[in-house]
């Protein structure tokens, strides 16, 4: 393969297992002059690795628009560039996304590669039920804006889809629990890695499930958390009271029975079943 002059290749690379990168971005990385990397001392024994011999070029998110900069000189100068980030794809909650924009405006090429995303990888391993997902990225650091952007997030009915650091993710998951309540969370770290972990638990249990065992709270994190189904899960619980209510079950028996079928709250289906029959 020979690289395309005056590009920019979005190159994906290993989550940690070197065996996942494609062989065509090898072929990109061994074949371009230069390599954009968020971390050149991460990617230099990639590099190494790989027998690509380009040139390092620090695009991170502290000069990103500086980078670009060069980036542009070095396309108009007939040169090829890859952009990588320290793991997965570009731009996906990592630098690149100004650096796209830029050398788009100055109306060079930008060829997207496909490859390791941790986002994709664990929602593949989720097994959650939603048909769709919300990709949010990093959630803020700021407990208050954390929770505030949570509570923006709550209605939707969609899988949403977190990355944390390790040294947040305990009061991550205490604030998912706090404002998103009673769903299904997924955590998945250390994704194709020795200690690679997929562990679903109601969301409840997350916080005592890391605690128990410090290795738990180490790594990369996805958090997947099942969407918000409450709307549904009324409308289940209204079509079976009004059968039963139909049917001239007294409204305690009812809501008892609409308990177990549907695993609504009994209390809150006896409110509901009088709203009801009123």
């Amino acid at each position: 393969m020979t690289s395309e002059s005056a590009a920019l290749y979005v190159v994906p690379t290993p989550l940690g297992n070197l065996s996942d990168i494609t062989r065509r971005a090898e072929e990109v990385l061994r074949t371009v002059p230069w390599v954009a990397a968020e971390d050149t001392r991460h990617t230099a024994p990639l590099l190494k690795h790989l027998g690509a011999t380009a040139r390092l070029l620090p695009a991170h998110e502290h000069n990103e628009r500086e980078a670009a900069a060069r980036i542009v000189e070095r396309l108009c100068a007939g040169e090829a560039v890859a952009l990588v980030s320290d793991a997965g794809t570009p731009a996906i909650s990592d630098p690149g996304t100004r650096i796209v924009a830029q050398v788009r405006a100055a109306g060079f090429r930008v060829i997207p590669l496909p490859g390791p995303c941790a986002a994709v990888t664990a929602l593949s391993a989720a097994g959650l039920p939603e048909p769709h997902f919300l990709f949010y990225g990093f959630l803020p650091t700021k407990a208050s804006q954390r929770r505030q952007a949570l509570e923006e997030l709550r209605p939707l009915p969609y899988a949403l889809v977190f990355y944390e650091a390790p040294h947040r993710v305990l009061e991550t998951v205490d604030d998912l629990t706090a404002v998103l309540g009673h769903r299904t969370l997924v955590i998945a770290r250390e994704l194709t890695k020795l200690f690679e972990t997929v562990y679903a638990c109601p969301l409840g249990e997350a916080a005592a499930w890391l605690r128990a065992d410090p290795n738990r709270q180490k790594g990369e994190f996805v958090l997947l958390v099942s969407g918000n189904q409450e709307e549904g899960d009324q409308g289940e619980s209204d079509r079976v009271l009004k059968i039963l209510l139909a049917e001239g079950l007294p409204v305690k028996q009812a809501a008892k029975v609409a308990a177990a079928v549907t695993g609504a709250a009994k209390n809150a289906l006896y409110d509901r079943a009088l709203q009801l029959k009123g």
